[in-house]
């Protein structure tokens, strides 16, 4: 299918069943080139090579034309080859030679080739031609070496349109896009009228650096100039509003545009995904197929993309298989983007069936790939399994390490998270501000106190890491969950920059831990004033209050919520068995095997009581929604959930359970001994962390 696969080096110079005939030495060139001609016509390249090596004195046009068909069918390495044999003969290369060994040098990507091009040309005394100064800066640029492009456009006295474009674009591709606008100005400067292709190269420099300004100044003189039909100059115009989120004005190039190619619908699709208008979107995405427009891999990805980044998390799924069922195979940003649906829906089993995908066809060599498979596992609840796909990462990037180490953080292990800190810097890898971050957080939920604020102090000293107020926020949960909650309330005083609801929130969680009624509410009411309508702050203020028997001052807190109109979350939790995700709510009946869970947990607690298990009813006066009314602790949504995996193990020695508030302590405590009595390996993910038992026993700690 793809021919030029067979056309390998190699097979120019390797035993083949057919030899080509003998040739005479010393062939004639008008006879050589006729020759030649006709062997590459057929694509026989051994021959032609052959051809060329029996000519006698091989002209230019020879030279430049075997070349030129080397380089067009897949093979410039073998073209640069024919031009060394040239010049080895002692012929000084044309003009023709120049141009296509250039040409040949920009698709092999060899700058070191560049180069010596670059100097026989100027022995040759003909760098003053501009096509061949053209042609040098086009392969410089693919080479992307802007200091061997820029010297070359420098040493030019007559330059034109095409040379100005070579050298923005060059700035553009190397990742200069601010030098390559500055050029574009420098042309007009200098007289120079900007034709399509030199506007459709430097507008992707407006898209990088978000510059709608310049982007719309270019949009102007396209305007004036006619050039508004043309596809790749609207195409970039499309691309450069949707980046910059100005979805009206992609929209209105768009619908002007007399022809449209995918690139131009592609980019529309984005804006409307980016800017969170996915009925929009999704909608323009319909219209492609009416229109007899084939979606690319392009495409597909926009709309998986979209639909995950708008929560439409079974669409994204089942666009997926729609992909695949229109022959496209899902590429590394396919996998990068939908592993996220496996982790907001905590499907382990679909996140393993993508990686056997990733593993199949070999994709275990992307960064984006991996990293995603093992914050998916992370975030499943298999830790193991993180592990596993990032040890078996040949190389791994500032943002692998960060995700395993996040990943450890929301595990609850602490100890882990200081050990791959220290051998990411034994690694050369510099750590960033996401680092410091999950760090600091593995710190904190493990109580490791002096070793957090030790890292905090050497950011700025040791790294160059200036803190922000997420890291100081970390502090203050490193001091809180300790129990150290003065000096947690210290250093949110000292805090360079305003204390946001993270380290208030904090300061309160650990109130609730240690009954400190004093600080609860000088937090709670900070925390009233930064986030009025979240309504966790006032649910944890009144169950300290209720914890403390100031009965009176918790009947205050929930009148106020009733005055601001604030309701609780209601609490939620799931797990997978099979196929299907099953959601219990307080109290819940609809599952068909209710009858049979709640019979199993009355079991379970009278077991539970003999091994030590004492119900905390605190817990059911403290609830002020739906869980208040509740009967028996044993209608929380937890309990029923981890009932309900154990009632269907199949097996299996660990059950995941996800919650979407967090862990109540009695629901905390009666699990402990349901691992216990059962035998079995518990995992709960709450809002904040995940917590494993086992035997009887948290990872927390029982400080969750």
């Amino acid at each position: 299918m793809f021919l030029h696969f067979s056309l390998s080096s190699s097979s120019l110079h390797s035993t083949e069943a057919m030899l080509a005939p003998s040739f005479p030495n010393n062939i004639p060139s008008h006879l050589g080139l006729r020759l030649l001609r006709a062997a590459l016509n057929v694509r026989d390249f051994k021959r032609a090579h052959q051809l060329f090596d029996n000519i006698l004195q091989p002209d230019p046009t020879t030279c430049s034309t075997l070349i030129s068909a080397l380089t067009t069918h897949g093979l410039p390495n073998e073209a640069i080859k024919i031009y060394a044999s040239f010049r080895a003969r002692g012929i000084n290369p044309h003009k023709q030679v120049f141009l296509a060994v250039a040409k040949a040098c920009a698709v092999s990507g060899d700058v070191l080739r560049v180069k010596e091009v670059h100097d026989d040309a100027a022995r040759c005394g003909v760098m003053s031609d501009v096509f061949i100064a053209n042609a040098l800066i086009h392969a410089y640029g693919k080479c992307k070496c802007v200091d061997g492009a820029r010297r070359v456009f420098d040493d030019l006295v007559v330059r034109d349109v095409v040379t100005w474009t070579s050298l923005s674009s060059c700035y553009v591709n190397c990742g200069f896009p601010r030098k390559g606008l500055n050029v574009l100005r420098e042309m007009g400067w200098n007289g120079v009228k900007p034709n399509p292709v030199t506007l459709s190269s430097i507008l992707p420099a407006c898209s990088e650096l978000k510059d709608l300004k310049s982007g719309k100044g270019i949009h102007g003189f396209v305007v004036r100039h006619g050039m508004i039909e043309n596809l790749f100059v609207c195409s970039a115009l499309v691309s450069l509003y949707a980046k910059c989120l100005s979805v009206r004005e992609a929209r209105a190039v768009f619908d002007l545009m007399p022809r449209r190619d995918v690139v131009s619908w592609n980019g529309v699709l984005t804006a409307y995904f980016t800017n969170k208008e996915y009925e929009k979107g999704f909608s323009l995405f319909l219209q492609m197929s009416r229109d007899g427009v084939k979606a690319d891999e392009a495409t597909w990805n926009a709309v998986i993309g979209g639909c995950m980044e708008n929560g439409r998390i079974e669409e994204a799924v089942e666009i997926l298989r729609k992909m695949q069922k229109m022959g496209f195979k899902p590429n590394e940003i396919t996998i990068s983007s939908i592993l996220p649906a496996c982790s907001f829906s905590e499907s382990l089993r679909m996140g393993k069936e993508i990686h056997c995908y990733v593993f199949r066809h070999w994709k275990v060599g992307d960064l984006t790939s991996t990293t995603a498979l093992l914050y998916m596992y992370a975030k499943c609840g298999d830790l193991n399994l993180s592990r596993n796909v990032f040890n078996m990462m040949r190389r791994k990037d500032v943002v692998a390490w960060n995700t395993m180490i996040i990943a450890n953080a929301m595990h609850g292990n602490g100890k882990e998270v200081l050990f791959l800190f220290d051998k990411m810097l034994l690694s050369r890898i510099k750590p960033n501000s996401v680092t410091f971050t999950g760090v600091l957080s593995g710190c904190s939920h493990s109580r490791l106190v002096e070793e957090g604020v030790q890292i905090f102090n050497s950011m700025g000293r040791d790294h160059l890491v200036e803190p922000d107020a997420n890291h100081y926020s970390c502090v203050v949960d490193i001091y809180s969950r300790a129990g150290r909650l003065n000096e947690a309330y210290e250093f949110i005083q000292r805090m360079p920059m305003e204390p946001t609801a993270s380290a208030w929130g904090a300061l309160l969680g650990a109130c609730r831990v240690y009954k400190n009624v004093e600080l609860a509410k000088i937090s709670a009411k900070k925390l009233f004033e930064i986030e009025p309508n979240n309504p966790g702050n006032y649910v944890s203020l009144f169950n300290i209050l209720v914890s403390a028997k100031l009965w009176s001052e918790a009947s205050k807190i929930r009148i106020l919520m009733k005055e601001r109109g604030i309701t609780k979350t209601p609490g939620c939790s799931w797990l997978q068995v099979g196929n299907r995700v099953h959601t219990f709510v307080v109290g819940d009946k609809n599952n068909m095997e209710s009858d049979k869970i709640y019979n199993f947990l009355d079991e379970l607690v009278e077991k539970m009581k003999m091994a030590g298990y004492k119900p905390d009813t605190d817990y059911v006066l403290q609830d002020i929604d739906q869980e208040e009314k509740a009967e028996s602790l044993c209608n929380h949504s937890e309990k029923l959930a981890v009932a309900f995996g154990i009632l269907n193990l199949n097996g299996q020695s660990t059950i995941r359970v996800f919650k979407n508030l967090r862990i109540c302590g009695d629901c905390h405590n009666a699990i402990k001994y349901m691992s216990k009595v059962v035998g079995i390996v518990i995992v709960v993910r709450d809002s904040l962390r995940f917590h494993h038992f086992k035997n009887g026993n948290c990872s927390c700690k029982d400080l969750w």
